[in-house]
């Protein structure tokens, strides 16, 4: 992006507020809204995304940004009474990343910035701890090195262990101010051989060397796999956040922490987070050293504890959200470093949106807003049976829930291959870094043996919906050796775990699952009571009440038999928005329509058609008495046509020996000519939907008999039929007008067969663009569309769905090209603009014509909204995604009422 001149590219903590978020990213925003509240914050300033979108673009900071940045330095020099780079006293800073949307652990970070070989001493004289000196600057080169230079991390790490073994002690706070030195000097070794250079001196090229690292880890491989898992645009660039360093390792009245205003794994309200004394910045989040429970900092340091419970509840009340906040106590003084709305379980959400109702801080509406359908879908998953015989291996911290079961596997590399192979695994490691990503997001479940709710593992877990349990103390994880010890029992690198993210507890061996309460509820086999589950169900249950009264889309089923219509109707379908009739010709029914389709003369026609005319029905029976009373759409036949012939490389094969034995079925010479005739480069671009129903003469009509037989069948017995017929694959007008004076001739027969009137509603689908582009002239034939947007995606992309998504969509997705797969959420742009355009021109024609949705994008969220803005009437998606489509649908019609209201 190109520099304007008049731009401003740094502001000071005390300049900006939460609602800046774009520009100071969600860190810096939030560290100004502290500031405007008047909390402890220590004073620092913002590099702005726009600074990091000109270096991005053209590989160089804003020619102004150098100046600015001086200028702010300054002013916070003269506020601290104190410079960076001083000898003596010096001023020590840290730069941190802060995107517009929360990346945990995918960023970089430098503490310490200033600190050099002279100015340690001053630090140290000032502090009056010359362990605490040079323990800050050996992390100071550990962090610059990795981060700034390229080293690897893991050179840093072995040197610590090293010094740590040599002086037989288990953690680094046992180390004294002569190790440190020691670990400093081998430390700057290791930088000078790995980068190529020397460890820089000066405290200005620290700062500029490390704000530069942030700039370009917003495009590191991690960051990037993150967005595109998160689905966070990847033009928004990083803010850098630079504030004036507070210490946690200054003894023991000093720590770090981070703490939660509830806890994000269940929701309920009570003091949840990490302390670790003697302690700076990365170490609780990192694992290395286990922490204490938040609670505990009311013994240790009663004060600070009290001023942050004060401090907590002001944030909760402020932002109207659980709050994830970090801290640091240096010397007592508490300091205040982040706060942000807190990532959550799928269970707290719901739980936390009706607590916050019921507080009065938020109405029905804005819950609606604080739960989506991603989280209800995790809350549909199974869960362990308890009833089950197990063997319980540990456990550990309750980080995220849910039910996983896989091989164990001990590095990301590992569960990535073994995941695309097909394997089900378990991520377990001693503690999990941002390099770990690509290995947790292939996992079933993420195991550690380290850290706890606000480590690394537990926070992205999360995040991602994915089962994790952290800090499970008595698993000693051995990576290189690829095994896990506990007790005496050894797990080994494909022995199957099994994980309970809501417990805490580790199995070995694959525990059995049973339903999750919360399907149990949508079945109406469970009801709200006193218990945790029912808790959860009781917050589901409130917040889809509501959705349900302000959803205007309506949601039906795709159901293709009774036993799925009474399941979607369970889970609230409003009528089956797509009822496949090639399904009802599979088995035993298949060689019929094999007859039909080989027929020779109108006689072997008729006879396959009077074979499948009462099986027809029959089916339509059941189907309209499991949705009596609500709207059925069946979609005529649409199979490829290779669906119902054999194999034709088989057939080839069994004629070739047959003829070899000179013992030739005459049968299957004959059917294999006919295959030969039938035989189809392209059977999803052939002879199919409304072709087949022209070439194949009395098929259609055979299925609107059943249909209308079967619906005067239902009415004559009181009830309430309703049924719609749906033309598929219709391309031009001329086709529709065709089967319908057919459909329209056939129904009449049944009225005046059965004496009772039938108000049979036919309609089309919209799955080809010339449909797509011609649907004012196609609303004239049609009381109806339904936009069949699988095939609509693949033939507006040229895809074919069985293949493409084997080959290059991961291709594809890993460059950029796709955020998403348009097969997963609908293409805006491209298919999403043919619908808004033919739901436009169809009802141009006919005001009057309903308009739905029924490819598998009808239970997507994303896609939900977008249906919701284009004006359609319901969206049809498969039986367990209904309840996701009903929230979604409802949260489409609060968040278009707001911005209406706005």
């Amino acid at each position: 992006m190109s520099e304007n001149k008049d731009q401003k590219f740094v502001y000071d903590f005390t300049e900006g507020n939460r609602d800046l978020k774009d520009l100071l990213g969600g860190k810096g925003a939030n560290l100004a809204e502290m500031t405007n509240l008047g909390l402890p914050v220590p004073p620092g300033f913002t590099i702005t995304t726009e600074a990091c979108k000109v270096y991005l673009a053209s590989g160089e900071a804003p020619a102004a940004l150098r100046d600015e940045v001086s200028a702010h330095l300054a002013a916070l020099e003269a506020k601290m009474g104190k410079k960076l780079g001083q000898s003596d006293d010096p001023l020590l800073v840290s730069v941190r990343s802060g995107a517009k949307f929360s990346m945990p652990g995918m960023m970089d970070t430098v503490l310490n910035i200033g600190l050099s070989d002279e100015s340690v001493a001053g630090l140290a004289a000032q502090a009056g701890n010359e362990r605490f000196a040079w323990d800050s600057y050996r992390r100071l080169i550990q962090m610059f090195g990795k981060t700034v230079l390229g080293v690897d991390g893991e050179l840093f790490e072995e040197a610590l262990d090293e010094a740590k073994a040599a002086k037989k002690v288990a953690v680094d706070t046992d180390l004294d101010a002569a190790d440190l030195k020691k670990l400093v000097t081998r430390f700057k070794k290791i930088v000078a051989k790995q980068a190529g250079r020397e460890f820089p001196q000066e405290a200005r090229e620290q700062l500029d060397l490390a704000v530069e690292a942030v700039f370009n880890s917003w495009n590191t491989d991690r960051a990037k796999l993150y967005r595109r898992q998160e689905r966070i645009p990847s033009d928004l660039g990083t803010a850098v956040n630079i504030c004036s360093m507070v210490f946690g390792n200054l003894g023991p009245d000093s720590g770090t922490g981070v703490a939660f205003t509830r806890d994000p794994a269940s929701g309920h309200a009570g003091v949840y987070g990490d302390y670790l004394q003697n302690a700076q910045g990365e170490d609780v989040v990192a694992g290395i050293r286990n922490t204490v429970p938040l609670a505990d900092l009311e013994s240790i340091d009663k004060a600070s504890y009290d001023q942050l419970m004060t401090i907590m509840t002001t944030l909760e009340t402020h932002y109207k959200d659980l709050c994830d906040i970090e801290f640091t106590i240096e010397r007592g003084q508490l300091w205040m470093l982040q706060t942000r709305v807190g990532k959550r379980t799928a269970g707290a959400a719901f739980r936390i949106a009706t607590q916050l109702v019921d507080q009065g801080l938020i109405d029905e509406a804005e819950a609606l807003q604080r739960v989506n359908g991603a989280q209800l879908a995790q809350l549909m998953f199974p869960r362990f049976d308890e009833g089950a015989s197990t063997e319980l291996l540990g456990r550990g911290i309750a980080a995220s829930p849910g039910a996983a079961v896989g091989k164990a596997v001990f590095d990301s590399y590992t569960a990535v291959k073994w995941s695309r192979s097909g394997e089900k695994v378990i991520l377990i490691r001693r503690e999990t870094n941002p390099d770990d990503l690509d290995g947790m997001i292939a996992a079933e479940g993420i195991l550690t043996s380290r850290g706890g709710k606000t480590s690394h593992a537990a926070v992205v877990a999360r995040g991602m919906g994915k089962t994790c349990v952290c800090g499970a103390e008595d698993l000693e994880v051995d990576t290189k050796r690829r095994r896990m010890t506990v007790g005496g029992k050894v797990i080994e690198e494909g022995d199957v775990v099994s994980i309970d993210g809501s417990t805490g507890k580790v199995y070995a061996g694959e525990v059995p699952v049973v339903p999750s309460p919360v399907v149990e509820y949508f079945e109406g086999r469970m009801h709200a009571g006193a218990d945790d589950a029912d808790e959860l169900v009781q917050a589901v249950h409130r917040i889809m009440a509501y959705a349900d009264r302000v959803r205007r889309l309506r949601v039906r089923a795709n159901a293709d038999n009774a036993e799925d219509a009474l399941r979607a109707r369970r889970f609230g379908a409003q009528g089956i928005g797509l009822c496949r009739t090639e399904h009802m010709f599979l088995g035993e029914r298949r060689e019929l329509v094999e007859h039909l389709i080989l027929a020779d003369t109108d006689k072997e026609r008729e006879a396959a058609l009077s074979a499948l005319l009462p099986l027809q029905k029959k089916d339509f029976v059941e189907l309209f008495e499991a949705m009596d009373g609500l709207p059925v759409t069946v979609r005529l036949l649409d199979p490829p046509l290779h669906e119902f012939l054999p194999d034709i490389t088989e057939l080839s094969v069994r004629v070739a020996l047959a003829e070899a034995r000179k013992d030739a079925n005459e049968n299957d010479l004959r059917l294999l000519q006919a295959v030969h005739k039938l035989h189809e480069q392209n059977p999803m671009l052939g002879l199919r939907g409304v072709r087949l129903g022209l070439v194949i003469p009395g098929l259609f009509a055979m299925q609107v008999r059943a249909i209308a037989e079967a619906a005067a069948e239902r009415k004559n017995a009181k009830g309430d039929p309703r049924a719609e017929i749906m033309v598929p694959l219709v391309g031009t007008v001329q086709e529709l007008e065709i089967v319908r004076e057919e459909a329209d001739a056939v129904i009449a027969e049944v009225e005046a067969a059965t004496g009772t009137s039938l108000k049979l509603s036919i309609g089309t689908m919209i799955e080809l663009p010339r449909a797509a582009l011609t649907a004012g002239q196609i609303a004239e034939a049609a009381q109806f569309f339904s936009f069949g947007t699988n095939d609509l995606t693949q033939t507006v992309w040229g895809f074919s769905r069985d293949d493409v998504e084997a080959s290059f969509f991961t291709a594809y997705l890993e460059k950029g090209i796709f955020g998403v797969s348009p097969f997963e959420t609908i293409d805006k742009d491209g298919v999403g603009a043919l619908v808004r355009s033919a739901a436009q021109a169809g009802r141009e024609t006919r005001p009057d014509l309903k308009l739905g949705v029924c490819g598998e994008h009808g239970g997507d969220p994303e896609s939900v909204h977008f249906f919701h803005e284009v004006g359609l009437d319901y969206v049809s998606c498969s039986p367990f995604r209904i309840p996701v489509a009903r929230l979604e649908a409802g949260r489409a019609a609060a968040e278009s009422k707001g911005s209406d209201s706005r």
